[in-house]
């Protein structure tokens, strides 16, 4: 496999543009009462009090964020719950799936216009698995079973044939709209529907025991650890396209899917090799597509900001899972870099955390959840 350790990329790895050399990394520590504030000030300027659902920046009127990120801002407000177990969060729980439910036809599946990527649709499935396994609520774990089912095999409404590939294996990332039962041969199996795929169906796995959910998920890590994964770096290919070379491109979501997809695997299993790769991707984050000083990139694509959210749900399980605390001094860095770049006002942060927010820009819900994200899973140091 191509060894990519030394290749340039446009999403932040080891840019020095703005970097704040004569800055001094003493940042105060961030506290309990910081987290509130945070997760509080994002929820006021970027959740739309009455539809429930995120904005797409702070002087949007009706623009609401894409779709997948939706999802994530709901396992935002999980991890709020998870970490507080107040009336309160339980509510933002309820109102913010209730809004995205009215909003995206009720989770019809078989409507190919709303839903109509695949991986759009597998986000939401590991959401809907993580909301049944909080509240046992049946409602979430049917729509998440009966989403899987439709990435899988396709839709008899859509007729496209499913993202799974049963002859090369691995999981495509959309259909074609035209044509939706058109062979597939050559197109792009991304990361962003592989390891969320494992990461969805073991989820699954673990609140049905239904022994079909391991089995996929066995099967499709396997396929992006042969043709995804570098095993002598960690790194994440963004995709492959049929038998060519894996496009070696990296972003932090890829890197925090892959942590997570391993770290499932491995408390069900005790597996050393999924641990490994896990401590792999997470490395590579740290030591190489992190700057100097140890800040996470972002990129520049205008989703891209919620990468650090999605990396922040699945390193802490490295850090959990896997007995690895080590990790945590690096994120509090990246939180206390990134909070005190606040907008002193709106108390919202940005992607960039060298960078100051200022009170006059509008600031997207893609920026503004990576600090809110990392806190509510990083617990202070004090």
């Amino acid at each position: 496999m191509l060894n990519p350790a030394g290749a340039t990329d446009t999403t932040g790895i080891r840019s020095q543009a703005g970097f704040e050399d004569q800055a001094s990394f003493a940042d105060q520590e961030y506290t309990e009462a910081d987290i509130t504030e945070a997760y509080n000030a994002f929820n006021k300027y970027l959740l739309h009090p009455e539809r429930k659902l995120y904005m797409r920046d702070t002087e949007a009127v009706t623009e609401v964020g894409a779709i997948w990120t939706q999802a994530i801002y709901w396992d935002m407000a999980m991890n709020a719950y998870k970490k507080t177990g107040s009336a309160a969060h339980r509510q933002l729980m309820e109102d913010i799936f209730k809004g995205n439910y009215e909003h995206y036809d009720k989770f019809n599946w078989d409507n190919g216009k709303v839903w109509f990527i695949y991986d759009d649709i597998m986000w939401w499935v590991i959401s809907l698995a993580r909301g049944y396994e909080l509240t046992n609520n049946a409602q979430y774990l049917e729509l998440a079973e009966t989403g899987f089912e439709r990435v899988w095999s396709g839709s008899p409404v859509v007729k496209d044939g499913g993202s799974y590939d049963p002859v090369n294996g691995g999981m495509y990332w959309q259909w074609n709209q035209k044509n939706p039962s058109a062979p597939k041969a050559g197109d792009g199996k991304m990361a962003c529907i592989n390891y969320p795929t494992v990461i969805a169906a073991m989820t699954l796995y673990n609140n049905t025991k239904n022994p079909e959910y391991l089995a996929k998920a066995k099967k499709i890590y396997d396929w992006a650890s042969a043709n995804l994964f570098d095993k002598q770096t960690g790194v994440v290919a963004d995709s492959k396209h049929g038998n060519g070379e894996p496009h070696w491109k990296m972003h932090v979501y890829n890197q925090g899917t892959c942590i997570g997809a391993a770290m499932l695997l491995y408390k069900n299993t005790k597996e050393e090799r999924y641990l490994h790769d896990a401590v792999l991707a997470a490395n590579y984050v740290k030591e190489t597509m992190s700057d100097r000083k140890g800040i996470l990139p972002f990129g520049g694509g205008e989703e891209q900001g919620i990468y650090t959210a999605i990396f922040a749900q699945y390193i802490i399980r490295l850090i959990e899972d896997g007995n690895k605390p080590e990790y945590l001094p690096w994120l509090r860095r990246n939180i206390n870099r990134g909070w005190k770049n606040r907008d002193k006002s709106r108390k919202l942060t940005g992607k960039d955390y060298k960078r100051k927010v200022t009170a006059a820009e509008a600031v997207s819900c893609y920026d503004a959840s990576g600090i809110p994200a990392l806190m509510l899973v990083c617990p202070p140091k004090y």
